[in-house]
């Protein structure tokens, strides 16, 4: 069978990397749709020659089937909101495309070749956020998909909106001509949040990299003690995600001149002999604690990770054609459940994430607490100059609007379409938000990184040139698009750029 991994989509989605098809594999999908057509001309076949949900009572005469299918597509094309993007859109034909190369379908070759075409070509479906509720597939955004490949609609080519049939043309293509159960195919199915989940996750994990990052250069700013990312210490706690998180701080850390190690201080004879320290002998939480609080959030990626790789390089459509089986079988594997609870989980440790971050920024702002540096990073004259003082009321203000769509949507199942749905998955209304999430997450995540290098720069020379050499590195990449911050000016365009950075780019520690 095809396989997808997270990594291939990363190459098709982001790269644009040429989708070629393997012979075989088109063989196989043409012996499912053979094997449909035989089997289908004396039987009862679910939206082959039946209406479709509450509909399928009644049987569709033999010289209006395809006709079916064409009315199926143009009357769920009724998505709202946003369009998604490029990255999502590529992803979600990748989703659809490689389920269907599962040869369990029954499609016919020429959906294939023409999702191919469409990769290929770089024209983009316009694929609506709303619309969804995850039960019967993603019947409505995947209907946006199929109306495009008939060569109906609108897609995006170089970015700019176009009528379909007119971009076509002009790429020498032709309209998909449906046939026998291509229009249910293609909108009977989990691809749409299935392809988001996919591009939520690769995000999501440069994000977990840039948090790491953050607190290993805020550890070595504050020139905090080492054992609360030692080995010794983590290993003691029977957690994958805690153990990877510690060991990636100490990586980064390599070479540092500031990190504190404990036995500096258990040697300390002056230390013993005061009844007050003027350092903490621990931080406060949001430092020491990163790796029991990230560990969770690298843990919930993985495992989430594993349920959408799985969901890729299934066939989650209905019915399930199986030639091996010499039968059709109906069931509800376009149900999305699996993906709504990964992307409720996923959307839970991300908002848990950016409240980590919002923590160590406020830990900077706050003179009080760090005891080192100015308030709020005020480099200027204090009560005339501003520092981060502006910049923390986004971070803060973004992080609660993520608190308060962290609630769950996997649970908020609404009965409809005559209560033969009568509880679905809203799986990519999981997605969306999730998506939401991240975007916050990063944005957060761009204030935290600029204000993290401002307080590098209140460093002692001698002090910052004892900085790791991954810290320096990180540094002089957000100052090529942020500058240190003395005299009051606007942040908006600093805080955009080092956000499309950080997003964008990918980042392996």
């Amino acid at each position: 069978m095809n396989r997808i991994s997270l990594a291939q989509i990363e190459q098709y989605a982001f790269e644009k990397k040429e989708f070629i098809l393997a012979e075989d594999t088109l063989h196989q999908v043409s012996q499912s749709f053979a094997f449909l057509t035989n089997f289908s001309k004396d039987k009862i076949i679910y939206g082959i020659n039946t209406g479709f949900g509450p509909m399928a009572q009644y049987r569709i005469e033999t010289d209006q089937l395809n006709n079916l299918q064409y009315n199926l597509i143009r009357s769920h094309s009724s998505g709202v909101g946003k369009p998604l993007n490029e990255i999502y859109a590529r992803s979600v034909m990748l989703a659809r495309l490689n389920s269907f190369l599962q040869a369990n379908s029954g499609v016919s070759t020429a959906v294939i070749k023409q999702l191919v075409a469409f990769l290929n070509n770089g024209v983009i479906p316009e694929i609506f956020e709303h619309g969804s509720v995850g039960a019967s597939g993603d019947l409505v955004q995947l209907s946006h998909l199929g109306l495009n490949l008939i060569g109906e609609g609108y897609v995006y080519d170089q970015g700019v909106r176009r009528k379909t049939g007119e971009v076509l043309a002009e790429k020498g293509l032709k309209p998909l001509k449906m046939e026998l159960r291509d229009g249910l195919g293609l909108i009977n199915g989990t691809s749409c949040m299935t392809g988001m989940a996919a591009i939520n996750l690769i995000y999501a994990k440069r994000l977990v990299q840039w948090a790491i990052t953050a607190s290993s250069m805020i550890n070595e700013a504050i020139e905090s003690f080492d054992d609360s990312f030692s080995k010794q210490l983590n290993a003691v706690k029977h957690h994958k995600g805690q153990q990877m998180v510690a060991q990636h701080m100490r990586d980064f850390v390599a070479g540092s001149g500031l990190i504190r190690n404990r036995e500096e201080l258990f040697r300390d004879d002056t230390a013993m002999q005061k009844t007050e320290f003027e350092r903490k002998i621990q931080e406060y939480y949001s430092i020491r604690c990163v790796p029991q609080i990230l560990g969770p959030v690298l843990d919930t990626l993985h495992y989430a990770q594993e349920v959408v790789e799985n969901e890729l390089n299934s066939t989650n459509d209905n019915p399930i054609v199986r030639p091996e089986d010499d039968n059709v079988f109906h069931g509800g594997n376009f149900h999305g459940d699996y993906i709504s609870l990964e992307m409720d989980k996923v959307k839970l440790v991300l908002t848990k994430l950016t409240m980590l971050m919002e923590r160590q920024l406020n830990f900077l702002m706050n003179s009080k607490l760090n005891g080192k540096f100015p308030p709020f990073l005020n480099a200027g004259t204090w009560g005339l100059n501003f520092g981060f003082q502006g910049v923390q009321f986004t971070a803060t203000s973004t992080t609660a609007e993520s608190q308060a769509l962290s609630t769950s949507v996997y649970i908020h199942s609404i009965p409809n379409n005559n209560d033969n749905q009568d509880i679905v998955s809203m799986g990519t209304n999981s997605a969306v938000i999730a998506k939401q999430v991240l975007e916050n997450a990063f944005q957060v995540m761009a204030i935290h990184m600029m204000a993290i290098c401002q307080a590098i720069d209140l460093l002692h020379p001698e002090e910052k040139e004892k900085l790791s050499p991954n810290a320096k590195s990180v540094y002089a990449q957000i100052r090529r698009r942020a500058q240190f911050v003395k005299d009051d000016v606007p942040q908006f365009e600093s805080i955009a750029a080092v956000f499309e950075y950080i997003k964008e780019t990918p980042f392996n520690l």
